[in-house]
């Protein structure tokens, strides 16, 4: 019954998330996608607001292949402060297409899937992944930290796929 109540909280919520783009723009992924290259641990340096990050900083995802050629997904947040509490959500994700891969944090209900896609790579070193609904978008690099050459360049991938950049939040890393 408790799973049941988080999985409908959860939907519902996911439901009620406004958007940050504009519908009427079309959103496109990468032309090509090497997942091998992508594996491996990402910063965020910057993120949409979403339910399930609030207060997170210090936040790092970790993707390692598992033999079924699908992705274990490690994200880790810490709570409001970069000593604080650690939080560890585990996902699956599975590559549908080029650049798009849904990602599944609820193995026991696989059909409650999000989109991940990849809009934009600079050299597998900065990415930025974002959903068809506009309802969340990140900013991810190798390192804690990107230069301004690098956020002018994402923040521009995000104006082409339709997002409005001036409501990211930076988090801390």
């Amino acid at each position: 019954m408790k799973k049941y109540l988080i999985l409908v909280l959860s939907v519902v919520m996911a439901c009620s998330n406004g958007s940050f783009r504009e519908d009427e723009k079309s959103i496109e992924t990468v032309a090509h996608f090497d997942a091998d290259q992508y594996l491996g641990t990402w910063f965020e340096i910057a993120r949409y607001p979403n339910w399930f990050e609030k207060g997170c900083v210090g936040v790092t995802a970790q993707y390692t292949m598992r033999d079924d050629g699908q992705i274990d997904v490690i994200n880790t947040c810490r709570k409001d402060r970069l000593d604080g509490e650690i939080s560890v959500a585990k996902g699956i994700a599975r590559i549908e297409d080029v650049g798009k891969l849904s990602v599944t944090f609820s193995p026991w209900l696989p059909f409650v899937r999000g989109d991940y896609w990849v809009l934009g790579l600079q050299d597998y070193q900065v990415a930025v992944v974002g959903n068809r609904n506009g309802q969340t978008g990140w900013i991810l690099a190798r390192t804690p930290s990107i230069t301004v050459n690098q956020r002018e360049w994402a923040h521009l991938v995000l104006e082409n796929a339709g997002y409005d950049p001036t409501q990211l939040i930076d988090v801390m890393q």
